[in-house]
Order: C-alpha cells, then sequence, then structure tokens
C-alpha cells in the first residue's frame, strides 16, 4: 500500500526555508538530498515490461540513497539482513534497550557525536562487564547495537537497541549459558544502576557540566529494558531489520499535509500502544526531524566481542558447530525480481538512462523519448 504523503513533500513545499530550520549545513545537504529523492533532479532510467501483452513503460527515477530517506532504506535493510543471516549461532537472544534521559537532551543537540558514542561505548561496557562476572555468566559474549534518536512525536529520545546471544563463550572455546535459565539475561535493576553510574562517570571527563545537571541525573531511574527471548533465532533476522533501516518517521505515519499543518500517526506505548494524530507546522516538522540527522559518518550499527568485525569469522563457525546453524524460513532466502507493477507478470527491461541536474527532463518529455525509442527499434527489427 502506497503512503499517502511523503518527508519528501513537506521538504519541496519548504526547500527555500530549509536552511533557516537546520542547525548546520550537514543537516541542510541531507535534507536537499531526501528533497530531490526519486525526482527528475537525480537523473534515472526507463524500463519496458518484457511481457509483450503488457509492453509497459515505466518512467523511473534514481533515489537519494541517503540513510536518514523514508524511501531509500528497504534494499539496504535486505542486503542487511541476508549478511547477518550467515552469522546466527542456534541460540536465544535478547533484545536490551538503553535509554538516557531528557536532562541530556541539550548535550545531544550540541554534542551529538560525542553523547552518542558514550551511549555506545557505557552500553557495551555494562553488558561486556555483566557477562563476565561468574555471577550471572563467566563468558565472553557479544552484542549488535542500533542507536535511534526518535520518540514517537519526533522529540528526541536517545536510545539504544541491542540484540544480546543468551550467553557467551569460554576461554576454553565453549558456549556457557546465561544463568537467567531463558526468563532473563541479567538483572535489570542492577544494570541500570551501573549503567547510570558507569554514564555520569564518563561524562564528567568529556564534558565541563553545571553540579546541578549531575544532581538531576542521579535523582532519577535510568531505564535499561530487557524482553525475554525470541521464540527461535530466525526471529532475529526479522526484528532486528525491522529497527536497522529505521528513520525518524516513515511516509506511512504522514496522514495529511494541508494549510502549512502535517498530521501524522503518533503510538502511546504507555496507553496500550494507543494510536492517536499528532499536528505540527510544517516549520516545526523539519526542525525536528533535522534534530535526528547523525553527523556525517557516525555509524548507526556497532558490532561487539564475538560479534563484531575482528571476531566473528574465528568464533561464529565454532559456535555454528557447536550450537548449530539457524534454519531459516524459505521466505527469508528469496530476493524480489524487478516485477512489472501492472501485469505482475513481465519483468522490467532498461531501455534507457537519462541525466538529472538544474534542468530536468520532464515526465511527458521522458514519455515521448521512450515512445521514439520503441519507435526506432521496431522499425530495425522489421
Amino acid at each position: 500500500m502506497e503512503a499517502l504523503h511523503e518527508v519528501s513533500e513537506i521538504l519541496q513545499r519548504n526547500i527555500y526555508r530549509i536552511k533557516k530550520l537546520t542547525s548546520n549545513s550537514w543537516q541542510s545537504r541531507t535534507l536537499y538530498a531526501l528533497a530531490a529523492c526519486r525526482t527528475a533532479k537525480l537523473g534515472g532510467h526507463i524500463d519496458k515490461c518484457n511481457n509483450t501483452e503488457c509492453n509497459h513503460i515505466h518512467i523511473s527515477y534514481n533515489s537519494c540513497g541517503n540513510r536518514h530517506c523514508p524511501k531509500c532504506q528497504g534494499g539496504k535493510q535486505h542486503q542487511w539482513i541476508k549478511a547477518r543471516e550467515k552469522e546466527l549461532f542456534n541460540t536465544p537472544y535478547y533484545h536490551v534497550v538503553f535509554t538516557i534521559p531528557s536532562e541530556l537532551n541539550k548535550l545531544a543537540l550540541y554534542e551529538p557525536k560525542k553523547l552518542y558514542g558514550l551511549l555506545f561505548k557505557t552500553s557495551w561496557s555494562v553488558i561486556k562487564g555483566f557477562a563476565a562476572n561468574a555471577k550471572f555468566l563467566g563468558a565472553k559474549t557479544g552484542m549488535i547495537a542500533i542507536l535511534h534518536t526518535w520518540g514517537q512525536t519526533l522529540s528526541l529520545h536517545p536510545h539504544i537497541h541491542c540484540i544480546v546471544p543468551s550467553g557467551g563463550i569460554t576461554e576454553n572455546k565453549k558456549w556457557k549459558n546465561a544463568k537467567g535459565k531463558g526468563k532473563f539475561l541479567f538483572p535489570v535493576k542492577a544494570m541500570s544502576k551501573v549503567f547510570r553510574a558507569r554514564f555520569v562517570e564518563q561524562l564528567r571527563k568529556e564534558f565541563v557540566l553545571e553540579d546541578e545537571l549531575y544532581g538531576k541525573l542521579f535523582s532519577r531511574n535510568w531505564t535499561v529494558y530487557c524482553k525475554r527471548p525470541f521464540f527461535g533465532p530466525h526471529q532475529v533476522v526479522e526484528y532486528i531489520g525491522r529497527y536497522t533501516h529505521k528513520v525518524a518517521i516513515s511516509n506511512h505515519r504522514i496522514q495529511s499535509i494541508e494549510n502549512d499543518k502535517v498530521v501524522f500517526i503518533a503510538k502511546d506505548y504507555r496507553n496500550g500502544a494507543r494510536k492517536y494524530p499528532v499536528s505540527l507546522t510544517q516549520e516545526e516538522f523539519i526542525r525536528r526531524f533535522s534534530m535526528h540527522i547523525l553527523p556525517k559518518g557516525f555509524p548507526k550499527i556497532r558490532y561487539y566481542g564475538i560479534m563484531s568485525h575482528s571476531l566473528k569469522n574465528k568464533i561464529i563457525p565454532l559456535l555454528q558447530q557447536q550450537l548449530g546453524k539457524v534454519d531459516l524460513p524459505e521466505s527469508t532466502k528469496t530476493i524480489k525480481s524487478r516485477q512489472c507493477p501492472v501485469c505482475n507478470k513481465g519483468e522490467l527491461v532498461t531501455l534507457i538512462f537519462f541525466k538529472g541536474g538544474r534542468d530536468p527532463p520532464s515526465h511527458s518529455r521522458l514519455k515521448a523519448l521512450a515512445e521514439k525509442f520503441l519507435m526506432v527499434e521496431k522499425n530495425n527489427v522489421i
């Protein structure tokens, strides 16, 4: 089902206000790229269905490929999932979420690279430390961490989603299960206290902040959430794929764009995930969206311990031998072909590539070019 409206539509309507609504040139460049996504400005290609009963002409514009674009994440998500499928081993996995309090939101706006880096570093420190403790596990574990910075209303809400296996590898290269007996990974209350203490300790080293802020941080209970294991390892692939390439808001959530207002659907997770409409001015929507544009080159997905790039090629084959590989459902193994969306039988064949730029060809001009190309091709065949 196609979305009613898109983020790019809002940006296109406010293209001359983007610089005013962003904090730096990197945010502006990102929003300009999203506004141009799948438009003639980026160029594209003309396809024809190879089904002789259809022969429909399709004009496709190039994608911006930006990681903050709601339209460009499907293919990347699929590629990422296919790569991770090969790394699964037959053990339960937990979903752990580390969240920093709203008192640090101002710091996140001005020093996102430093603060989000600390969030990754401290989260892994907590998981690694509890895993090393013989009281809870006594082994080396691993973690895949994905940074999200948004809440349902596009407010700033930095948190990290982590996928952690329910055990680790001992010094003699044997797998050892965590002691929660499948009910929990490590005690979340203890993890929350350690997370708060270590994060604040790192804050003192990296920033010069007011003592009043530290008092507020210690007066609050920090949230570490740990979900019970997935039903099977294959679910991890589908589940983490849902998180890895998410952006601040999907196009399907946007309900209307009119009278300088944007209305989108949000969920109230404190009230049974009840859906409700949120109305913002278009300027405020863009301002909030730009808060979630990560610094240039900042990795939002990171790998640790036995799941890190430096260790997984050695350790994962060993664990797959000990615990078994995961038999994935057939649905996760198939790749969609370039099927014609009109007849759903033929496949799309590219006829012409065209360039974009400041004065891109109009849609009608491209269609006329395609028809001319087909006429020449038909005459040559005859």
